[in-house]
């Protein structure tokens, strides 16, 4: 039997860190952190053990690389479902709505990945988490910004403090209102993306009011 090509092992590496990302969601979802072994992600992702440690320095490594690739697959259904658009102002809507329906639906998992952010080891920069920047960076261009280099980092910023006020536990932030915020922020109408049941708190549907001197 020939050797296998370069080309064919890649490939074969990129599914088995695939699978090893996808049951680290799901296990953590399921478990939570501390319940979890990398033992235990090995097995559900049908991997040796020492693969594992091959593809990643540690479990809080592993956990963040997954949450991002979650991140990423999420943001890029929404951007892409239809009906397809170029609107800049519907693809922003919709990449936020994303972001916020992860922390509702996913709240142990988001939870787990922003402790871990706010520990030492900080933020993982891995190839899940720059294809997340990609995405939110080309929506923002789509959208309009003239500066995606300063806006990007803000707009990150603003997400990542939606997520941690809609799962900070026992005073979290209705999910309505934080959208409301960052629809105004950005001045979208609050028809765009994903809404949620009801009308936008404190006011009727349809335009927010003008924000065009807080956009990008």
């Amino acid at each position: 039997m020939s050797p296998r090509s370069a080309s064919v092992n890649e490939e074969l590496r990129r599914r088995s860190r695939q699978r090893l990302l996808q049951a680290t969601v799901e296990l953590v979802d399921e478990r939570g952190y501390e319940a979890t072994t990398l033992g235990d992600i090995a097995d559900r992702a049908g991997s040796a053990r020492g693969l594992v440690s091959y593809y990643f320095p540690g479990k809080r490594q592993l956990l963040q690389s997954a949450v991002h690739r979650l991140m990423h697959l999420t943001l890029e259904a929404a951007l892409v479902r239809e009906p397809r658009t170029d609107d800049g102002r519907e693809l922003l809507a919709r990449a936020i709505d994303a972001v916020l329906g992860l922390a509702a639906d996913h709240p142990m998992l988001l939870r787990t990945h922003m402790a871990g952010i706010l520990q030492a080891d900080g933020f993982v920069q891995c190839p899940e988490q720059q294809r997340l920047a990609a995405l939110l960076r080309d929506t923002l261009e789509r959208y309009g910004s003239r500066d995606v280099d300063t806006d990007y980092p803000l707009l990150r910023a603003l997400l990542m403090g939606a997520v941690f006020a809609v799962l900070l536990p026992g005073v979290p932030m209705p999910h309505a209102r934080l959208r409301a915020e960052l629809f105004q922020r950005y001045g979208l109408d609050w028809e765009l993306g994903v809404p949620p049941g009801g009308l936008p708190p404190g006011g009727a549907p349809g335009h927010m009011p003008d924000q065009s001197s807080k956009r990008p």
